[in-house]
């Protein structure tokens, strides 16, 4: 019993140890499995996904409209943002920043969840005659939104661009108190995903 306990106590040692060494590397290889984004690429349409408040993705997807990746980009809009639709603040914004309001499609709907909103988009996408699509999401979401839009629209092709986020890094993204929400949000949500919840 006295060995066992030893063996054990030494474990648990040895594992806090290299927990506190390697500590920055464990850290980062968490933050970099989020992110699975691919090189752009020429597609049919860009698709920005709602939940950027910066503006980072919508920016994004102007710049790949810009360099003639894509012909248009399709704005996803749910409600709920003060009265509004994401996509009919998230448009202006980007019409001030020098890209042309021709470049974005408005689309509106209530979705409450990347899977609602794959479902509502791929549809759209479907009756636009698209069939390769730049989906365009912040870092820690491609990996997530990669999986969710090929499993909701198999007879599309995504290609999934990342936009940066200012409050994570892969490789830093614990030194500040929103870098770790973010991480600690996504990863929750990618456990917990398969099961529904």
């Amino acid at each position: 019993m006295k060995r066992a306990l030893r063996i054990l106590t030494l474990v648990a040692v040895i594992i806090v140890v290299l927990g506190l060494v390697f500590h920055n590397a464990i850290l980062a290889a968490l933050g970099s499995y989020l992110v699975r984004a691919e090189a752009p690429e020429k597609a049919d349409i860009a698709l920005v996904l709602a939940g950027d408040s910066e503006g980072n993705r919508i920016l994004t997807a102007g710049m790949l409209a810009r360099r003639g990746y894509i012909p248009r980009v399709l704005v996803s809009g749910p409600s709920g943002m003060y009265g509004h639709y994401e996509c009919d603040l998230a448009i202006p914004f980007a019409v001030k920043a020098g890209y042309p309001e021709s470049y974005f499609l408005h689309f509106e709907h209530n979705a409450q969840s990347t899977q609602e909103e794959a479902r509502n988009t791929v549809a759209r996408l479907r009756q636009l005659g698209a069939h390769k699509v730049l989906l365009v999401t912040s870092d820690y979401h491609t990996r997530r939104a990669g999986k969710i839009f090929r499993a909701a629209g198999p007879d599309l092709q995504f290609v999934v661009v990342a936009a940066p986020d200012n409050s994570f890094t892969p490789g830093g993204w614990w030194h500040t108190r929103q870098g770790e929400k973010v991480a600690f949000i996504e990863w929750l949500k990618t456990i917990t995903e398969p099961f529904g919840i």
